[in-house]
């Protein structure tokens, strides 16, 4: 009879023990993790935290997968970061103002051509053929003062590069016609039918050429410089 009791007692006293174990053993696992989970978090969104604090943060949880994929995040986001400070922005035209055609045009400096002065450079071209957009161009350049003898080399060189000569040349950012206004529809100003007749594309861009630089000549060194006028 005292064996059976005692018996009994210890399967009481075994059950007991695997009931309070079975509840504080899962309860300290949890308290550990939540101790973990707030130091990291205080480490990487403290103020002020930097690159360091972060990688300090990480390596008090080693081995771990959430961890090491924050990482390697962060890391391409720094890379991604450097290669944009690389990047040049490319065939997007541009306006030049007076300030910036001064500084390409310095009153001194090696010149070369047919004639020189203020370090431009004179080119030289024989007159185009009739009929053609570059004719037009020719024969209209003396109504803005602009002696073609002497200056329709640099305008040639200017709009074979902009355009070839092609009245609905267009760039992706909209720059459009043989003189490549941006918008397009600024050289309405010089005509209804902008967006067709090379005459009124022309007409534009020689006014464009005449109140910004002064002469061809002058928007060809700019061009030069600095790749667009």
């Amino acid at each position: 009879m005292s064996r059976h009791r005692t018996g009994a007692r210890s399967s009481r006293r075994k059950r007991g023990l695997i009931r309070r174990f079975g509840i504080v053993f899962p309860a300290a696992v949890i308290a550990v993790v939540a101790v973990i989970v707030v130091a990291v978090g205080a480490k990487v969104f403290a103020p002020k935290s930097g690159a360091f604090s972060a990688v300090q943060a990480i390596e008090m949880v080693p081995g771990s997968h959430t961890m090491a994929a924050l990482e390697a995040e962060r890391a391409q986001l720094i890379a991604m970061t450097t290669a944009a400070r690389t990047l040049t922005v490319v065939a997007k035209p541009k306006l030049a103002s007076p300030a910036e055609v001064a500084a390409a045009n310095p009153s001194t400096g090696a010149s070369a051509g047919t004639g020189s002065g203020g370090g431009v450079i004179y080119v030289t071209s024989a007159p185009p053929n009739p009929g053609t957009a570059q004719s037009i161009a020719y024969n209209m350049m003396a109504s803005f003062g602009f002696n073609p003898s002497t200056y329709f080399g640099c305008l040639l060189d200017i709009w074979n590069r902009e355009s070839g000569w092609v009245y609905d040349a267009e760039n992706a950012s909209g720059a459009y016609g043989i003189p490549q206004a941006l918008p397009g529809s600024k050289m309405a100003s010089a005509g209804a039918d902008w967006q067709t007749d090379p005459a009124t594309q022309i007409r534009w861009g020689l006014g464009y050429i005449k109140a910004i630089y002064g002469n061809p000549c002058s928007a060809w060194a700019f061009e030069e410089a600095n790749g667009y006028y």
